[in-house]
């Protein structure tokens, strides 16, 4: 923006604005927007300072904010930075009133994060926010104790719009604020609980990142190595690393060149590169959690791009490395579900460099850190990455999932390297245009070009050959507008538009004689500018060809539709844009060629009005709007001539069928007026006599096009609009001498000189339509209204003929319409703030009246003339919502625009470089937006009357009129404020069952009413009582009309459909609406700060107080309205007449209300007990978690006390500590008596103390401090009473268990959630009270062995364990006393149908409890799990409960753990598969506590290496011998002593299951112990894949997959090499060959780690190329295999030493055959010469087969080395053969290109090598 326009903007606003939208300054009225602006700003200041000082949350805050996001809309930030703030701080207060309905909540989260998301605008000087109040609200709403009891009921989006208000937050919090955060949420950090995801997520999204430098100290140089170690050591992706990287990639980009990566940098890519889940190898098993807790694309290329540049270069090195790895699979031929994600890293990468160059380079400073020199991108950074990329982008152009990504990432790409990125893609774009028979290549190539077009068509010194590229592509692009071909025909449409736009069309060949200053590229161009003519002619005969195909009469059979069908609309605007894109981009000479060649097509010819025509006169219209005057001058009098010639005669008017000729010239005419008004007063008594003439014929074909006519004339004489949208202000019009286009190709426009030509209507114009609507509308409108009044007889064509003459008036003159007049209506709410409307100017001002159309009469009349009805309906709607534009093509075009803006935007260069066409469209789009939003919404006399009438056509007797009615009838209720209200009352009489004489169609019709449609509101669900308590006992009460028929299904589908949308959509509605005090105070600033001042006057006193009295009447009315809508609900339940369907619609609506901040009426809480007894199961579904919500509610607050234990230790170290000591199991120190008891400080959550300690850690007050227990009856609360009465009555407890045992669907039930909350409450809130009635069902239940009644009891008794939580030591004694015999009942009774439930029931009831309460529980599981009683499946459930209990206790039990290990090890060598897999997995648990993590101590639980020791003295036997291991074992237990031996192989088994179990579960590996089992599973895993063999080898060979994908650390790697090169030197060739496999996996996933260590790389390098000249063939071949594989990865290099290496052993000379006696024995066992000579070619193959798509310099030469041995013996002739059958089907595609690379000689030796007759031998 320029200097002097700043200035002068300050003296007329009086303040600096923050940030306009500039586009507001090109309107043609910019000067009447400053005054505007201010006075709706300064109502907006006024009312919402008042509105929060008056405490009226409702309506006048919520009136008033979205006026404010309107204004943002509108005008941007045009506020003073005070004004910005204040509005931030005030907003900031108000969303985090604690109490504040959610929605409401939303509502203003929303406008805050748009009023925060420039950043660069406000800096920390300017703005501070505190945090804390942030986290209460996110961790009141995303972890609400309440919400899973169905207490609260949150919206959707509620997650996503607190993340990103959090997100927009955090540049502005305090400088403390880091060590505060960590303060708060590193005790939670306890890996092996659910609240290490809770506080790594905080971390992710709190930590503020963008400090300057010199506050780093207190920002994230406080936990960056603490996390970045965790990050490092942690191995097998838990759920909780994601947010790591997320955090650490914000990390990276906020602080450039301040951290260094280096160290972390080949972990980080190693991370990657695992993260995207290729398959490698041949078998491999996935790990599950691998791919559901993968990274985050966005977030990795996020972190990579900002680790490009700096000092070391290394990151780049790194990428082109794991480009290289996995370029083979952006390879079209691969597919499989990681390719998304590969694509996605292709598309998002380039984009985010742009974005990080723009950063450095173009983006205007702003207090945000800027980058240090030493670390921005270099030249030769960009180029190394653009070339890093380029191989992999090229192969994604044909990939199966579409050519966008790869086209996106070419448009950025080429941003940067135009030189690099375009030859290659018009290398392969212009074969694919020669080709016919491969369209998809064309559809690929061509979207990629649109992609680089602008980088192409503007050269600049890096691609200055760029634009000769331009003519040659558009010329033989044209052959793609084929009619046969739907999508090349709209690529090429596409394609060609966007070049041309690019691009002025002018001739310049003249320039070459007349100016001396021309380079070499600009004669080429100049000269090859010539054929532009020629383009433009060909492109039309396309377009003429095109059109005459599809002519109506070709494509379609008589009887068929004659509106168009959705293909052809879509080629009719691909061709009429792109025809008037060309023609707008046109000189003068060509478009006057164009237009004769268009004006003899269109009247040599008649084309049918429905498709042909309509493109035909679209291109008509695309040269009118050109150039008008020419264009007109040809048309107009001809077809004026035309249609009077025809018309001459009376008797055509009358005719049904006109003449094809009259309605094709009408059409042609109503096309052409499409164009500048002023141009159109030259015809205008022609076309008034024309319009005479034809509005009077009487076929509805022909008066409709005149409508088209009259509309288009009037919106031509009525709009304001742009006339031009060349890409160079001003035409192409000069002399070539002065003006050269050429040097205009790709040039952006330039926003400060867009000359825009508007169009503004002049006196004469406006007169003309004014006159217009005087001769033909007012006569309509009389006869209508006498026909309406019944004083005049019309037939229904003329009715509908009237109607749709003044639809078309109203659709043509919208905007010179006054607005709708009326009163505004009264009392629909009640505020002490101002709510009117604000008006804007749009450049009109108003004329003429229009009455309203009586439509009564029809309906009276004449229903079924549905016509008419429809056309009513429109009317209705444009009176209601047309201002000269409709609301969904605005969106359209808005989508549109947004569209074209992304295909062809400059990221690189930023600021608005457009081209012109496109800047000049935005400019527009705000001109339709400020008319869409001119009017406001104030609900008047005229809409309520409007509305009430589409209220009546909405319950009318069609349903087709019906549905169109609702559907303007919920676009109305959406636009005016507070309508709902007025119209609810209507809508519930047609459901009043009282009211006898409704038809079933309008209780249908109200019905739907109520429903809405899917996006507008829906009538039945506002969230406001007095909404919610009209219309929800009047749909349960329909149940009793009489209109209601169960028997039509579509009535049932209706109410279906309505409880489940207001189930769906209910939000808990707020009871407490207050606005605390600070706010206030910040409210009266604002109406005292800042220009402009309000005018609304600062409440006073008596004002305030008054606003006080009022808020607190309006809480207290919530409450009343909400008691009142349960006891009314409560009433329709008590109706004896009413049917089932509405009963549940009633219940449902019942457990909508229940909320956590006021609790449920008595009377409802009597009628839920009651119903868990009720007949219907969905009845008691409900009952059930209505129950368990009462019973939340009625809990009584338990006293906490602090203790502080952070004195005891001052570093952070993790893990078992003596200051955590005190918080483990002790089977010494067990609480087992009172005194113990109340002594022992309980602790129940898992995590505390793990870590570190929090400032105060809270734990439960002694006894005597907390509420009392088992009340008597007299001293219980109402609901208390209701509740005790019921549950204590044996008869209603009997059929109450009867009911909880029954089957719901057999074998889908689980254990319930639900029940469980139930039981836990009633035995939280009442002590053991019920204890007593319940004992003999459990007691009963336990023995029986049906799944459904194990389930109960087992439901019960997790309730009772968790509900005892607070009762006194001799009851919880007692309580053991009961459920340890019942417990063992139950555990000798399992079976394989309830085993899971009894785990989930001791799993749940163990959770978050202390373990030295539960010491009883414990020491009974722990006696003996397998003891064999009951048979092995009992033991593995035995040990499966276990195992629920201890995992749920975590490192606290260290002494159980140790015992249970020493209890099993000898149990170890069981023969039972499930025993051994559920041992297995037991084992994973102990061993789960100890984990190689930073800063932890070593554990005090089990230790792995302790145990493998032990495990590997018992498999000695299997180490030493030779011979094969079988799975030998029978699977008795015999009662003979068994040898060593079988023992070992038994134990090897559940070893196996244990490390199968671990893989994916642990989070650290255990590689050191692991290595030491690895010899032994190398002897057993087979080599083929084949399910028959046995469990041992099946395992075995599991197990190696699964760590082969291990994570290793940098020093494992050599440990590992040890082993394998060990194990390669083995006597088994199974095992050397699986040696191979294992490497391949095990390189690719830990591809950079290895990399980074040159020594590992060698040793592989040397393992391979010793295993390529082993003795047994399978292993030499596997060898290549993995050679092959490593080139390809690029982890080894095709050099000179191996390449002489292969070639030596090449040449070793083989032994002569000696000629044999026949029959004779063959010598089969192949020299050590033949070997090595096999080994050489193997290795040459290896190298040809690892580059698949491309022929490097070194491989011809080696192709013909390799040809010499194509007649060796075998099996070296096979390998030859393989290679060369390989390359032949890999290279094939590309062969043009690839044949380049060798020489004659070599093509015909490789030529005769591939056809020979020998390649099929």
């Amino acid at each position: 923006m320029s200097m002097f326009s700043f200035q002068g903007q300050n003296s007329a606003l009086g303040f600096v604005s923050q940030k306009d939208i500039v586009y507001n300054k090109l309107l043609p009225y910019a000067d009447k927007l400053d005054d505007e602006s201010n006075d709706i700003l300064s109502k907006i200041k006024g009312n919402l300072g008042r509105a929060v000082q008056l405490r009226e949350i409702w309506p006048g805050v919520l009136f008033w904010t979205r006026k404010l996001s309107t204004y943002m809309r509108l005008y941007g930030r045009k506020f003073s930075k005070e004004d910005h703030v204040l509005f931030i701080k005030l907003l900031y207060e108000l969303v985090t009133i604690p109490r504040l309905e959610i929605s409401i909540m939303q509502g203003l989260a929303r406008l805050l994060i748009n009023l925060l998301k420039k950043r660069e605008l406000l800096s920390r000087e300017d703005l501070e926010l505190p945090w804390r109040p942030l986290y209460e609200l996110h961790d009141r709403i995303l972890f609400s104790k309440t919400e899973h009891l169905g207490l609260n009921w949150f919206p959707n989006s509620v997650e996503s719009v607190l993340k990103t208000l959090i997100k927009s937050c955090r540049p502005y919090f305090s400088e403390d604020a880091t060590q505060e955060m960590l303060d708060e949420w590193r005790p939670l950090l306890c890996p092996f609980d659910v609240t290490m995801q809770r506080a790594i997520s905080y971390f992710e999204l709190f930590l503020p990142t963008t400090l300057p430098p010199e506050l780093h100290h207190k920002g994230f140089k406080l936990w960056f190595d603490e996390l970045i170690t965790l990050w490092e050591s942690v191995q097998n992706l838990p759920g909780w690393e994601v947010h790591l990287v997320n955090l650490f990639a914000r990390l990276a980009n906020d602080n450039i060149g301040y951290i260094d990566w280096d160290p972390y940098i080949p972990k980080i890519f190693t991370k990657i590169l695992r993260s995207l889940n290729l398959p490698v190898g041949t078998s491999q098993i996935l790990v599950p959690r691998y791919v559901t807790n993968a990274y985050d694309i966005g977030h990795v290329v996020f972190w990579v791009s900002s680790l490009l540049g700096g000092p070391s270069k290394q990151a780049q090195a790194q990428l082109s490395g794991l480009f290289n790895s996995i370029t083979s699979f952006f390879h079209p031929s691969n597919h499989g579900r990681w390719l998304m994600k590969l694509m996605k890293l292709l598309q998002r990468l380039p984009a985010s460099v742009v974005r990080r160059l723009h950063r450095e380079r173009y983006r205007k400073p702003s207090w945000l850190t800027p980058i240090p020199e030493s670390h921005k991108l270099t030249e030769e950074d960009i180029t190394e990455f653009v070339k890093s990329m380029m191989q992999p982008v090229l192969l994604a152009m044909f990939s199966k999932t579409g050519s966008l990504d790869a086209a996106q990432a070419l448009q950025n790409l080429a941003l940067m390297r135009p030189e690099l990125v375009i030859p290659p893609v018009l290398e392969k774009t212009y074969p694919a245009l020669e080709t016919l028979t491969e369209p998809h290549q064309l559809t690929a190539t061509l979207s990629c070009m649109i992609g680089v077009a602008r980088s192409l068509v503007s050269g600049g010194e890096r691609f200055p050959e760029g634009p000769t590229h331009m003519l040659p592509l558009l010329i033989r692009a044209l052959p793609g507008v084929d009619p046969n071909d739907f999508s090349k025909c709209m690529i090429t449409f596409q394609f060609i538009a966007t070049f041309v736009t690019l691009v002025p069309l002018v001739d310049c060949s003249t320039a070459l004689h007349e100016r001396t200053d021309l380079t070499e590229v600009d004669r080429e161009l100049c000269s090859a500018s010539a054929e532009f003519e020629d383009f433009v002619l060909q492109f039309m005969d396309r377009c003429f060809a095109l059109i005459d195909s599809s002519t109506l009469e070709q494509t379609r059979e008589e009887t068929e539709t004659e509106k168009m069908t959705h293909l052809e609309s879509l080629v009719e605007l691909g061709l009429s844009s792109t025809f008037s894109t060309i023609l707008t981009q046109c000189s003068l000479e060509i478009f006057k060629v164009a237009l004769e060649k268009v004006f003899n097509f269109a009247t040599t010819n008649i084309f049918e009005t429905r498709v042909s025509g309509r493109m035909v006169a679209d291109m008509c219209r695309a040269t009118a709007k050109c150039h008008p005057a020419e264009s007109l001058k040809l048309f107009v009098p001809h077809c004026c001539n035309a249609i009077n010639q025809i018309a001459v005669n009376e008797e055509v008017l009358n005719d049904e069928e006109l003449d094809k000729e009259l309605l094709w010239n009408l059409q042609l005419l109503s096309e052409v007026s499409r164009v500048d008004g002023d141009k159109l007063l030259l015809y205008r008594s022609d076309l008034l006599q024309i319009l005479q003439l034809t509005l009077r014929l009487k076929c509805k074909q022909g008066y409709t096009l005149a409508c088209n006519l009259l509309h288009h004339i009037l919106r031509s004489t009525a709009l304001i609009y742009p006339t031009e949208y060349c890409s160079v202000p001003g035409g192409f019009h000069q002399p070539v001498g002065d003006y050269l286009p050429i040097r205009d190709w790709g040039r952006p426009g330039d926003l400060w000189n867009l000359n825009i030509q508007w169009h503004v209507p002049s006196v004469e114009e406006t007169s003309l339509a004014f006159y217009l609507l005087d001769l033909i509308l007012q006569p309509e409108l009389q006869r209508l209204r006498r026909f309406a009044a019944g004083e005049q007889d019309m037939s229904r064509d003329d009715v509908l003929k009237s109607l749709t003459i003044v639809h078309h008036c109203l659709l043509g003159a919208g905007s010179l319409m006054p607005p709708l007049t009326g009163e505004p209506i009264p009392d629909l709410v009640c505020s002490m703030v101002n709510l009117d409307e604000t008006t804007l100017y749009t450049g009109m001002e108003y004329g003429t009246e229009v009455i309203k159309n009586n439509f009564d009469y029809i309906l009276e009349h004449s229903e079924d003339d549905t016509k008419s009805l429809f056309l009513i309906i429109k009317i209705v709607s444009d009176l209601l919502h047309f201002k000269g534009s409709h609301k969904h093509e605005f969106d359209s075009r808005w989508k549109s625009f947004n569209l074209v803006k992304k295909s062809m935007e400059n990221r690189l260069h930023g600021r608005k470089q457009h081209i012109r066409a496109l800047l000049i469209d935005r400019v527009m789009l705000q001109h339709e937006l400020r008319k869409l939003t001119m009017e406001g919404c104030q609900y008047r006399s005229i809409h309520q009357e409007l509305m009430r009438g589409l209220l009546r056509l909405s319950t009318s007797r069609y349903s087709q009129v019906r549905s169109r009615a609702q559907s303007v009838l919920f676009t109305a209720l959406g636009t005016y404020n507070f309508c709902c209200r007025d119209l609810i009352p209507h809508v519930l009489e047609f459901l009043n069952p009282d009211n006898s004489s409704v038809t079933q169609q309008q209780f249908k019709g109200a019905l739907y009413c109520l429903l809405g449609n899917h996006s507008g509101v829906c009538l039945a669900n506002l969230h406001d009582w007095e909404c919610i308590s009209l219309t929800w006992p009047a749909i349960v009460r329909s149940g009793l009309s009489s209109a209601m028929s169960l028997e039509k299904p579509s009535i049932v589908r209706l109410f279906d459909d309505l409880a489940d949308k207001i189930h769906r959509q209910y939000e808990t509605i707020g009871i407490d609406f207050s606005i605390p005090d600070d706010c206030c105070a910040l409210a009266k600033t604002l109406m005292t700060a800042g220009n402009p001042l309000p005018e609304a006057l600062i409440p006073s006193e008596e004002e305030e107080a008054e606003g006080l009295k009022r808020q607190r009447h309006k809480n207290s009315e919530s409450v009343e309205k909400y008691q009142q809508l349960i006891s009314d609900l409560l009433d329709c339940l008590g109706n004896r007449n009413m049917p089932w369907k509405f009963e549940h619609i009633s219940i449902g609506f019942l457990s909508l209300l229940l909320r956590d901040d006021h609790q449920l009426p008595p009377a409802a809480v009597t009628f839920f007990v009651k119903s868990l007894n009720h007949d219907s199961l969905y009845v008691r579904k409900v009952a059930i978690s209505a129950v368990a919500g009462v019973m939340k509610q009625i809990k009584k607050p338990h006293k906490k006390v602090p203790v502080s234990p952070s004195e005891l230790c001052k570093t952070v170290v993790a893990g078992d500590r003596p200051d955590n000591q005190w918080l483990q199991y002790n089977s010494s120190k067990l609480p087992l008596k009172q005194e113990d008891w109340d002594a022992c400080v309980f602790v129940e959550k898992t995590h505390w103390g793990y870590y570190s300690w929090p400032r105060k850690l809270m734990v439960y007050a002694p006894e005597k401090e907390q509420p009392k227990q088992n009340l008597c009856k007299e001293e219980m609360a109402e609901r208390e009473q209701i509740i005790f009465d019921h549950f204590s009555d044996p008869i209603f407890i009997n059929q109450f268990i009867e009911f909880l045992s029954l089957e719901d669907r057999k074998g889908k039930d689980k254990f319930s959630p639900r029940r469980f909350c139930l039981f836990k409450g009633l035995f939280r809130n009442f002590g053991d009270a019920f204890l007593p009635v319940l004992r003999p069902h459990m007691e009963r239940l336990v023995t029986d062995s049906h799944e459904s009644k194990q389930r109960c009891v087992a439901e019960i008794i997790s309730g009772l364990i968790r509900g005892c939580k607070h009762w006194s030591f001799s009851k919880v004694e007692n309580l053991w006393g009961v459920l340890c015999p019942l417990l063992h009942t139950a555990l000798s009774n399992i079976t394989i149908e309830t085993y899971a439930d009894w785990g989930t029931c001791i799993a749940t009831a163990c959770e978050s409890r202390d373990p030295r309460k539960l010491h009883w529980l414990f020491e009974m599981l722990m006696e003996s799990p397998v003891n064999g009683e009951g048979g092995s499946f009992v033991d593995a459930c035995r040990l499966y409960v276990l195992q629920g209990g201890l995992a749920q206790q975590e490192w606290r039990v260290p002494e159980l753990l140790h015992r249970l290990l020493q209890y099993l090890e000898p149990k170890l060598t069981q023969v039972y598969k499930n025993v051994r897999e559920r041992i297995g997995s037991v084992l994973t648990y102990i061993f789960m506590i100890d984990v190689n993590l930073p800063f932890t101590q070593p554990t005090t639980s089990p230790r792995i290496a302790d145990f493998t020791e032990r495990m590997l003295l018992q498999l000695k036997p299997l180490m030493e011998g030779d011979e094969e291991i079988q799975n030998h074992v029978v699977e008795e237990n015999e009662v003979g002593e068994q040898d060593e031996r079988t023992q070992a192989i038994k134990l090897l088994k559940t070893v196996l299951k244990w490390l199968i179990a671990s893989a994916g579960r642990s989070f650290t590996t255990a590689v050191p112990e692991q290595l030491r089992l690895l010899p032994l599973l190398f002897k057993i895993a087979p080599v083929e894949n084949d399910d028959s063999y046995d469990e041992l080898k099946r395992d075995a060979k599991t197990c190696l997959s699964l760590i082969s994908q291990g994570l290793l650390y940098p020093e494992q790697i050599p440990m590992v090499l040890t082993v394998l090169k060990e194990i390669a030197g083995s006597s088994s060739w199974h095992a050397r060959y699986t040696v191979l496999t294992y490497l391949q996996i095990m390189v690719f996933y830990n591809l950079f780690t290895f990399m980074s260590d040159q020594k590992a790389v060698n040793d592989v390098r040397g393992l391979v190329i010793k295993l390529l000249e082993d003795e047994q063939l399978e292993v030499r071949e596997m060898a290549a295999t993995t050679l092959s594989g490593f080139l390809q990865c690029n982890f080894l290099s095709m050099d000179a030493p191996m390449q002489a290496h292969f070639e030596a052993l090449c040449k070793t000379r083989l032994p002569k055959k000696r000629k044999r006696e026949l029959g004779s024995v063959v010598d089969t066992i192949p020299s050590a010469d033949l070997m090595r000579r096999h080994a050489g070619v193997l290795g040459l193959s290896a190298c040809i087969l690892s580059s698949p798509y491309d022929v490097p310099t070194w491989m011809p030469q080696l192709l013909m080395d390799l040809s010499a041995h194509l007649n060796d013996t075998q099996p070296i002739e096979m390998t030859v053969k393989k290679t060369l059958s390989n390359f032949r089907r890999t290279h094939h595609d590309n062969w043009q290109q690839h044949k380049q690379q060798f020489t004659d000689d070599q093509l015909l030796v490789l030529t005769d090598l591939l056809v020979s007759p020998c390649y099929y031998a």
